[in-house]
């Protein structure tokens, strides 16, 4: 089971992403191992957003519809307790200038018990998660 951030959805999409090399190896190993792929409603909201910024709203929307119509993805929904637990967490990392989003994110990992994440947001390794890739 792994979680996964925008910045991993991005780099799939967006040849000149810096880590667009290193991200088209990591999908092909999650789904040739038949990995459990998760995310939240708050990461492909930002995903989306960001998709039309660095290409265009056509290809965002068209990249949005193949991602809501996977199999393979999970889609998780935060509740009032996990925003305001993530309250907690943006107070806390204030000095990291660190998203909502990812905190939310946490906040679900940690409902969820999912400890992996596929990004490249050093965010969560402060958080306690383990980064994929390495």
């Amino acid at each position: 089971m792994i979680f996964i951030d925008t910045g991993a959805f991005i780099s799939r999409y967006v040849k000149r992403d810096q880590y667009y090399l290193r991200s088209q190896s990591h999908w092909k190993l999650l789904i040739s191992n038949r990995e459990q792929l998760i995310t939240s409603h708050h990461v492909l909201d930002e995903t989306f957003t960001l998709l039309a910024r660095r290409t265009s709203h056509a290809f965002a929307t068209g990249r949005a519809k193949i991602i809501l119509n996977s199999s393979e993805l999970q889609v998780l929904r935060s509740t009032l307790e996990d925003e305001l637990a993530a309250l907690s967490d943006f107070e806390k990392f204030s000095d990291q200038k660190i998203s909502f989003t990812d905190c939310i994110s946490f906040a679900l990992m940690r409902r969820f018990g999912i400890q992996k994440v596929f990004a490249f947001d050093h965010h969560f390794s402060l958080a306690g998660f383990a980064l994929e890739p390495n």
